[in-house]
């Protein structure tokens, strides 16, 4: 198992920090709720699309670990112009990670709370955004 310093790492913490560019605001229609089971985190969502179906912007309300609000830091980076099918596939592709010996989704960003993997705890605070993300677009 990986130390506590390895998994909050600066640029963990540096991410969980940058939550505030991205405001969970009253004009984003569509909303979405994520709880972790296993800690007790929980993320709140606002999303708004663009005219064929993607994400055009972005709100997030994290009541999560450093490693839950990191993680919803890189889903929020990278979710303009995602699609559904997109965060779909991507929430399946780091649900077995974290299961199994399957390589590192191809999200942009995740690589730096890959130590989290060894955390069973974490798990469902690392997956909190993009299941948000799936109740706001169901």
């Amino acid at each position: 198992m990986a130390s506590t310093a390895t998994l909050y790492t600066a640029e963990v913490l540096g991410l969980a920090t940058g939550l505030s560019r991205y405001p969970l605001s009253d004009d984003l229609p569509l909303r979405g709720s994520a709880r972790s089971k296993s800690c007790g985190s929980s993320l709140e969502l606002g999303l708004a699309l663009d005219s064929e179906g993607r994400i055009a912007r972005i709100g997030l309300k994290a009541h999560a670990c450093a490693i839950g609000q990191a993680s919803a830091a890189i889903f929020a980076a990278a979710a303009e112009g995602v699609t559904l099918a997109q965060i779909e596939r991507a929430e399946g592709e780091i649900s077995h990670w974290l299961t199994d010996a399957s390589p590192l989704p191809d999200w942009p960003g995740l690589g730096a709370i890959a130590a989290a993997r060894d955390y069973p705890a974490r798990h469902g605070a690392i997956l909190l955004a993009w299941r948000a993300a799936l109740m706001a677009l169901a």
